[in-house]
């Protein structure tokens, strides 16, 4: 078969960038003036999540360093639905994998599955929390606030969403989920937070939002009484900052991983039009990809797949590095069971340029649109087919950094990963 001849371009996003990364913890903290409610010597408990943000270790840290410096005793929790296999240990592990230890932080790391019940929700189920979060004086609340992969509406993930999922441990995250589908994701989200916050010695919140080029771009810090009223705003800034793919239509989108720490679901829905059904871009859904192929897992998902059932293609190296049972504890928890279902597969790229290319339509294979990326996390440089090669030098926020090329397939049929492939 003719495969397309490929080429590299960058492309250039809104970089807002947080220079000093303690200095702006402190300083927002700071306006808080946490130590008119935190007594000397009262435990705060910090909560760390399982996703993969840039400087999460040093933000944690700095949390840390801010509440001893007002005279409070803090630990970390880990907060985390079903990740990490749905153990105390395989939490602890995810944290150490981004650099969360005690050593670093110094504070200790107090992890359980075990939740307390706070009440019930109005909708009727319990509103599960964190043991170790709940023997706390205080708790902070830390993470990224970003599109959600699979919901739409004002509050997505966010700070809210850390109080549920996260907070609620697995036993919080099997009901919550389930409670999502009989009623909409924002309506449970504004029910079990507003009781959290209500009950549960919310302290605030530290948002994280990050730019295109997974750097982060902006720190805020948020009094626990205005989380609610402050998410919806939180969001539409991460929104305008959201990085997308350079063409709204492809035959073919190859990424070379995905994990738990690139995605909730693996790989970014938002980024891979795939937000509404695994296989298609639905309405006015962008991007429209017909096919994608996953060729492996990173190391800081121990195991987790989730997300390889939104791919046609894989290689069968991802399928046998996969931990089925963590991936399924994952997957039947969120709901979202297809996430988990395995694509065809082969053991080479090759092999699946070959079948690939043949599912997309009349296109010929050497005139398919092609793009090649590492993961959703880093798309401000990605490799693409001469199909796209006119259009990038036409747009001048698209810089083609070499002309194309014969696909760079070894003796063994097998890509190199794209971030080291250079003429």
């Amino acid at each position: 078969m003719q495969l397309p001849k490929l080429f590299r371009l960058r492309q250039t996003f809104h970089r807002p960038l947080v220079a000093d990364i303690p200095g702006e913890v402190d300083s927002q903290l700071a306006k808080l003036e946490l130590s008119k409610k935190v007594k000397p010597g009262e435990t705060v408990a910090i909560t760390a999540g399982s996703r993969g943000i840039a400087n999460i270790k040093e933000i944690i840290k700095a949390i840390v360093d801010h509440l001893k410096e007002i005279g409070a005793k803090p630990y970390i929790v880990p907060a985390m639905g079903s990740h990490g296999g749905g153990t105390a240990e395989g939490q602890l592990g995810v944290l150490a994998s981004y650099g969360i230890t005690p050593e670093y932080c110094g504070c200790e790391l107090r992890a359980s599955m075990e939740t307390i019940i706070v009440c019930q929700a109005k909708e009727g189920f319990p509103v599960h929390f964190d043991k170790h979060a709940s023997e706390a004086d205080h708790v902070v609340v830390c993470g990224r606030v970003k599109a959600h992969t699979d919901f739409t509406g004002e509050i997505q993930s966010g700070l809210m969403k850390m109080m549920l999922i996260g907070l609620g441990k697995h036993n919080g995250a099997k009901v919550y989920h389930k409670a999502i589908m009989d009623n909409t994701f924002t309506q449970i989200v504004q029910s079990v937070a507003r009781e959290v916050l209500s009950q549960c010695n919310i302290l605030c919140g530290l948002a994280i939002i990050e730019n295109g080029y997974d750097e982060t771009g902006h720190i805020i810090s948020v009094p626990a009484d205005q989380i609610e009223q402050r998410e919806p705003e939180l969001l539409r800034l991460a929104n305008s900052l959201l990085p997308k793919l350079p063409f709204d239509e492809a035959d073919l989108l190859i990424v070379d991983e995905i994990g738990k720490n690139i995605s909730g679901a693996g790989m970014d829905t938002n980024i891979v039009g795939r937000k509404f059904n695994d296989h298609a871009a639905t309405g006015d859904e962008k991007p429209r990809i017909k096919r994608i192929a996953l060729r492996g897992l990173t190391e800081e998902t121990h195991g987790n797949a989730s997300g390889i059932g939104m791919s046609e293609f894989c290689l069968t190296r991802l399928v046998d590095e996969m931990d089925r049972n963590i991936t399924n504890i994952n997957s039947v928890t969120s709901g979202h069971v297809t996430a988990a279902m395995i694509p065809i597969h082969y053991d080479t790229d090759r092999e699946i340029l070959e079948n690939a290319l043949v599912t997309i339509g009349l296109r010929p294979p050497h005139e398919a649109r092609v793009m090649w990326i590492p993961h959703t996390l880093a798309i401000d440089e990605i490799v693409c087919s001469e199909a796209f090669l006119a259009e990038a030098k036409s747009r001048d926020e698209l810089e083609v950094l070499f002309e194309p090329l014969e696909i760079p397939l070894d003796e063994n049929g097998m890509l190199p990963p794209v971030t080291k492939w250079r003429p």
